[in-house]
């Protein structure tokens, strides 16, 4: 899988990104998801997570990840439209608070390192579907991150 990374904030550690991308490829296989498939991950401050929290979800505060799919695509619909297109699947955007990142790590008493992989994992797994809206999803989506961050070693501490 081909990941593209953005920094928009000039300060985020390369041994963050080489985290990020690790954990991604991991959950990646463990869901079945094509090699060809792409996606985007862009680190912003708070200013411009704000702006596009505002623009797309209407909520004028910043967060900490969002979000945007390119499709929506259930498992069993990207393995066929890989089989069927020489196109690679594109599953879309994920962009990051670096702002919201570093807080939250002192607020849960963990390493950063374990929020930007658990804030980038979050952010993979919208990409593939898994929401949180209703309290049955939220349970399936929350138990898959901790699933997949304690099989790759991340730990909450």
């Amino acid at each position: 899988m081909h990941i593209d990374f953005h920094d928009e904030t000039n300060s985020v550690d390369e041994d963050y990104v080489d985290l990020i991308e690790r954990v991604i490829q991991f959950a990646a296989k463990k869901e079945n998801i094509p090699s060809e498939a792409e996606l985007s991950v862009t680190f912003v401050n708070n200013k411009e997570i704000q702006e596009i929290n505002r623009n797309y979800r209407q909520k004028d505060e910043p967060t900490d990840v969002i979000s945007f799919a390119m499709q929506e695509l259930g498992e069993d619909e990207i393995e066929v439209q890989s089989q069927n297109e020489d196109l690679p699947v594109i599953l879309g955007d994920i962009v990051i608070s670096t702002d919201m990142a570093k807080q939250q790590a002192e607020e849960y008493g963990h390493s950063s390192e374990r929020e930007y992989a658990f804030l980038a994992l979050h952010g993979f797994l919208h990409l593939l579907g898994y929401d949180h809206i209703e309290k049955e999803d939220e349970k399936k989506m929350f138990e898959k991150q901790e699933e997949i961050l304690n099989e790759y070693g991340l730990e909450r501490s």
